[in-house]
Order: C-alpha cells, then sequence, then structure tokens
C-alpha cells in the first residue's frame, strides 16, 4: 500500500515496478486528492489491473491517516501480510523479496532499515542526514529500544502485528507514525528485524517533510514514552 498526494510523475512507474517484484499482491493506493490529478492516473491503473485498488479521500490529511484507513481496509478484507512504501521510488521495490524472506521466518515486524551494514542514504545532503539519523538517534534514546532505523517508511507487518498495535490508539500522524507503530509493536512483544536497504532520494517531486513535521515528532516521542511508563501502550 502506499499513500500518494501529487506523485504523477512517479506513479506509473512505482505501480509497474512493485507488480514486477511481486506479481501475486494487490496494491492499494490511498490518494488525498492531488492536485496533479493522480487520482485520476491510479483510477486508470487500476481499471487495467484487478489486483490494484484505489482508495480517494477528500484532501491532504497526512501519511498517517492513510496508512491507518488502508491497514484497516486490509485487516477487513482478510489480508494477513501487509506492506508500506513511498511511491516516489525512493523505495527501491528489489527488497521487497528480502521482506518476505524475513516474514517467513518469523518476523511480526519488517523494517528496510538504512542504518545497518548495507543499507545506507543516496542524493541527501548533509542537513537531511542530521535529521533523519538524529531523529532515530533521538527516538531510540528516549524509548529505549535497540532499533536503528526508527524512522523508515519502508516496512511489513503481519496481521498479528497490526492486531497487537491497536490501529484506533495510534496518535501520530506526520514524521513520528513510523516511530509509533513500530514502538507499539515492540511493547506488544512482536519480533521486529531490520533488513538493509539503500534509499535513492526522490528525482521527480517535492518532498512532504517540513519543520511541523519534524517538531511534531519530538513531543510525540515523550508522549509515547510517558505512555508507555502508564501501561496505556
Amino acid at each position: 500500500m502506499t499513500p500518494t498526494y501529487n506523485e504523477r510523475e512517479n506513479l506509473a512507474r512505482f505501480v509497474e515496478a512493485t507488480r514486477k517484484a511481486l506479481p501475486e499482491a494487490h496494491l492499494l493506493i490511498v490518494d488525498d486528492a492531488s492536485p496533479d490529478k493522480t487520482g485520476e492516473i491510479a483510477d486508470e491503473l487500476a481499471a487495467n489491473d484487478g489486483n490494484i485498488h484505489v482508495m480517494h479521500r477528500a484532501g491532504k490529511q497526512g501519511l498517517g491517516t492513510a496508512y491507518l484507513q488502508a491497514f484497516r481496509r486490509g485487516l477487513a478484507e482478510g489480508y494477513d501480510r501487509f506492506f508500506e512504501m513511498d511511491a516516489d521510488l525512493s523505495h527501491d521495490v528489489r527488497y521487497l523479496p528480502d521482506f518476505v524472506r524475513a516474514l517467513d521466518a518469523g518476523a511480526d515486524v519488517v523494517i528496510g532499515s538504512r542504518n545497518i551494514p548495507g543499507g545506507g542514504v543516496e542524493g541527501w545532503g548533509v542537513g537531511r542526514h542530521i535529521i533523519s539519523k538524529g531523529g532515530s538517534l533521538y527516538s531510540r534514546t528516549v524509548l529505549g529500544l535497540g532499533i536503528k532505523d526508527l524512522t523508515s517508511g519502508y516496512k511489513a507487518f503481519t496481521r498479528r502485528a497490526l492486531e497487537a498495535i491497536n490501529l484506533q490508539s495510534v496518535k501520530s500522524n506526520g514524521y513520528s507514525f513510523q516511530i509509533e507503530l513500530t514502538y507499539r509493536a515492540v511493547r506488544k512483544g512482536m519480533k521486529v528485524t531490520e533488513v538493509p536497504i539503500v534509499f535513492v532520494d526522490r528525482t521527480a517531486g517535492k518532498s512532504k517533510m517540513n519543520r511541523a513535521i519534524f517538531a511534531e515528532a519530538v513531543g510525540m516521542v515523550w508522549k509515547m514514552r510517558l505512555d508507555g511508563m502508564r501501561g496505556k501502550i
């Protein structure tokens, strides 16, 4: 599943690559009424492929709520494995078989990690590296987790993991959303595995990251820690 907002330049290539990497999988595109008509492209792709599905939302509501709606829909429709990734081609589909192998080996949550041996990033400036690595280190320290890449948005979950996380209680919507899902999974005793990926910065379109999203994460991490201490997670 992938959330989209103004990804018309990338979507067709993303869909083609993903369908080749996992031919039997179903792909759900969640579009937030993209002004560039990404949603129309998604509909055209779905009309020609029964394994592609589209969810249209009324406006830009954020990445976290897009994934939550997609997860709830997938659970209701009986799916057992869920993959989340960006449509901007920064998440290379060649790693999807590694995710499948990790799930087959017993993982409940698989994280595509830029911060373990074999992982990395291409195309970022110094500032973006500092935000990403610093944010992950900060979150790991506050939450007491050993996971190296808490902010990765390239992940896989089992049904068991999503049911244990309790999606109804997830509060984050921006940068901290990925952190919260992983923290909740660990708190519920899920097995979390990291597999190395090389993240390649987008070549088309604009990044959705901004200072407000990052600032939200700083405060949310402490709220997660307090909720965990109080037994609310």
